[in-house]
């Protein structure tokens, strides 16, 4: 377990590349909406390579400059940042994509809200604590094709608004759950010891 919690965010890039290509061959000619759904992952996939590889470091940028943790390592360490991104991105958002295509495409959505969330919150940790890892992926990649996604969705290929708002608040309780989780719950451990 202690490679995987290392080493798993070493796949992202390579995961983002073969999943880009393959979508693009094999999908964005036939389905282009299940594409946009799809193409969340590879995205993300990017995000997770910048906040834990290039430049890498978001796991101690947390813990000393958002929870003011006197150590890098504690009270976020390596074990949660596998348990938060692993089940969401790597099993929920594929998983999202394939019921997109087999059930009703309206159960993809909650991806692309769910991008523009979580890249919104590193925007705000930008104001206060400047540049955090996962920024420049966010303001490039994550709030713009989870945004065009969404307007897709609303003009060219339009869900129902129910849909919409069931997407939007998967999204934004995933995203809450996390926030009070991290803010709240992992603040007040900051000074304790591990």
């Amino acid at each position: 377990m202690a490679w995987l919690e290392e080493y798993w965010p070493i796949s992202t890039p390579f995961l983002a590349v073969y999943i880009t290509v393959v979508l693009v061959l094999f999908v964005l000619k036939e389905n282009f909406a299940l594409f946009l759904i799809w193409l969340q992952t590879p995205v993300y996939w990017v995000h997770q390579f910048e906040e834990y590889i290039c430049p890498g470091g978001f796991v101690e940028f947390f813990n000393r400059k958002v929870l003011g943790s006197k150590r890098e390592d504690w009270p976020l360490t390596k074990t949660h940042a596998l348990w938060i991104n692993v089940p969401i991105i790597f099993v929920a958002f594929p998983l999202s994509a394939i019921l997109a295509s087999l059930i009703d495409i309206s159960l993809g959505i909650w991806t692309a809200y769910f991008s523009i969330l979580n890249a919104l919150s590193h925007v705000g940790m930008f104001f206060r604590h400047g540049y955090n890892p996962g920024l420049v992926a966010s303001a490039l990649l994550n709030i713009p094709v989870g945004a065009y996604t969404v307007y897709y969705f609303a003009t060219s290929h339009p869900l129902s608004l129910g849909a919409h708002i069931a997407g939007f608040l998967v999204a934004l309780a995933i995203q809450g759950a996390l926030m009070v989780w991290g803010l709240k719950f992992m603040r007040g451990k900051a000074g304790q010891p591990s």
